[in-house]
């Protein structure tokens, strides 16, 4: 069996690429049974936020097994092969592992240290769980994956201050207003991103803050939790007559089509009106198309790049200590594979010993008799499982010391010889 990660990111491919990639959650179960319905992918699940789309799989044979995913890549985005190949990153076993950690870690985000990809990772579990798209060893990379990223916020300060692409918008939108205290504000979407956007405009002056969201519930949670301004709460239907009286506009919803365009924009904002809109989702809330506008100025993701530089660099020093951590939790998961290496052999072995046992001991009973096999039978029992397991300890125990991978695969195969193991049963105690 082989880890591999085959995927893209904002450092391999620009967001109009990456939103057509996004899976998002009404289709996430029929995307993972798709792919493992390949016929060389075993375990497969999938993470996908604003900033990267990845499918980590287990797979009997490694290029097989790519292919399979590009090809599920392609198919879902309806981009070619040929145009598509140049925005992937593909990693198998170590670097896979080592891959997942840095991602959990908050070390391959855009704002490096960034909290929210840890509970993305999260969910990715519990999808993969849910969908039945994983298996042993993705179940325990990803617990492993997740006791890293939960050891580097407690045992490093690289989150201690660390912005969230929230708060990197808000920063650039300060940037370009300086003064939000004489700006009206909308903001589409009442998610987490978007509680974290209130927080921040809150934190740095802003007094006029309209949500708009198509429940009102989450909508009054926000509300609720923001007390020190009046903020003010509209449905989604009323979006265009908010944002026509809006200077500056932050999207952060679900759709999975833009919901602002040149022409709807036009349609309700007077000539000379300015506006300032920042699209933090992906797929994208706000056309391209709007770029064309004189008064409007547009942002996405991407723009986002220059004022997270801005933060890197106190950071990386912790990012450092917090690789050793990644190290140590690497190493942790790939002991662990390599006792699963063994474990086929090792449960022949067993099996084996266990068939002889029982028909010897089938044979002495039938010899001593009826009443006294009834009689004696519990204490015969426990002492041939008794002789089994100590004849059987050591080799165990010697098989699982060796660290050395060559070692440890010349050892299993003299047990194979040595012991005449069925090589059906050794492939069927692989599979399981």
């Amino acid at each position: 069996m082989n880890i591999a990660v085959i995927g893209l990111s904002h450092k391999t491919a620009p967001v109009d690429i990456r939103e057509k990639l996004s899976v998002p959650d009404t289709q996430m179960e029929a995307a993972i049974q798709t792919l493992c319905n390949y016929p060389h992918i075993k375990e497969a699940t999938i993470l996908s936020t604003c900033n990267r789309l990845e499918l980590y799989i287990v797979t009997t044979t490694a290029d097989r097994g790519v292919q399979d995913a590009i090809q599920f890549l392609s198919e879902y985005s309806k981009i070619p092969l040929k145009d598509l190949r140049q925005h992937l990153f593909m990693l198998l076993h170590k670097d896979a592992v080592m891959h997942l950690m840095r991602v959990a870690g908050g070390l391959d985000s855009l704002v490096l240290g960034e909290g929210q990809i840890l509970a993305q990772v999260k969910q990715t579990h519990k999808i993969g769980q849910q969908y039945q798209g994983m298996g042993s060893i993705l179940n325990r990379l990803f617990r492993q994956a997740m006791t890293a990223g939960k050891r580097v916020r407690t045992e490093t300060s690289i989150g201690t201050g660390a912005v969230s692409i929230s708060s990197a918008a808000v920063e650039l939108a300060h940037m370009k207003v300086g003064n939000f205290a004489n700006h009206r504000i909308a903001i589409l979407g009442a998610g987490k991103m978007s509680r974290l956007l209130v927080q921040h405009l809150i934190s740095k002056g802003a007094t006029d803050i309209t949500i708009l969201n198509r429940s009102t519930k989450r909508a009054e949670e926000l509300k609720v939790m923001f007390t020190a301004i009046d903020l003010q709460l509209q449905p989604i239907g009323d979006m265009m007559s908010a944002i026509s009286t809006s200077t500056i506009v932050f999207t952060s919803t679900s759709a999975t089509e833009p919901l602002l365009n040149a022409a709807k924009l036009e349609a309700v904002l007077d000539p000379h009106h300015s506006l300032m809109i920042f699209d933090i989702s992906v797929p994208r809330n706000v056309h391209s198309d709007v770029n064309d506008l004189v008064n409007i100025q547009s942002f996405n993701v991407d723009d986002l790049k220059a004022v997270v530089a801005q933060n890197q660099e106190r950071r990386q020093q912790m990012a450092q200590e917090a690789e050793g951590i990644l190290e140590e939790e690497v190493e942790n998961f790939n002991s662990w594979w390599q006792l699963l290496e063994t474990v086929p052999t090792i449960n022949c072995l067993r099996d084996k010993m266990e068939t002889i046992r029982m028909q010897e001991l089938e044979k002495a009973l039938s010899r001593l008799g009826a009443e006294f096999g009834e009689r004696h039978q519990e204490a015969i029992e426990a002492l041939t499982k008794g002789i089994v397991n100590k004849i059987l300890q050591d080799p165990m125990v010697q098989l699982r010391a060796q660290e050395d991978a060559d070692t440890r695969r010349k050892a299993m195969r003299t047990l194979q010889v040595l012991f005449n193991l069925d090589s059906e049963q050794l492939g069927a105690n692989t599979n399981a």
